[in-house]
């Protein structure tokens, strides 16, 4: 659960959710502070105030789509314990990937962090699937970002989704 949610009646909740918003779609090296104080109606001294950087604010509204996502991931997952682990995990990142293009949040989870290397999704998936030293999850997740990028991209939803639906997993 997070500390704080943010709403409109504060700098800092409206740069939060205009980070949503442009993070959503757009990439992270060409969004500027400028851009996202714009959006929020704020200044940029408040976006420095409030989360030190534009990384720090990246960091932020990511960790929390992220904590979403991981919920949904941990209960899609929870809810087919008679399937093989890898098809649990697959069809896992599907919810997922329904979720993040509903919200339009394709861009934030598609794209790498730009300043951390642990990924907190490929990280619990690798704990539930990943035996023997197989990378499994690493690549069940690597396609399931290129979809969500295709969709930033303008790719339809439906038609990355379909991609998503014919990949198959088994493991021997």
């Amino acid at each position: 659960m997070p500390d704080w949610i943010p709403n409109r009646s504060s700098a800092k909740g409206r740069l939060a959710l205009a980070a949503l918003e442009v993070f959503g779609s757009s990439p992270f090296d060409v969004v500027s502070v400028s851009t996202l104080a714009r959006a929020a109606d704020v200044t940029t001294g408040a976006l420095y105030h409030h989360f030190g950087s534009k990384v720090g604010l990246y960091d932020a509204v990511r960790g929390d789509v992220e904590r979403r996502v991981l919920d949904r991931v941990e209960g899609a997952f929870a809810a087919r314990p008679d399937d093989e682990p890898a098809a649990a995990a697959l069809a896992a990142l599907k919810v997922a990937f329904d979720y993040l293009t509903d919200q339009g949040y394709t861009r934030l989870l598609g794209a790498d962090h730009p300043d951390r290397r642990v990924d907190p999704i490929v990280e619990y998936l690798s704990g539930v699937v990943d035996r023997d030293h197989v990378p499994l999850a690493r690549l069940l997740c690597a396609a399931w970002r290129e979809a969500l990028l295709s969709v930033s991209d303008g790719v339809s939803s439906a038609d990355a989704r379909t991609a998503l639906d014919a990949l198959h997993v088994r493991v021997q």
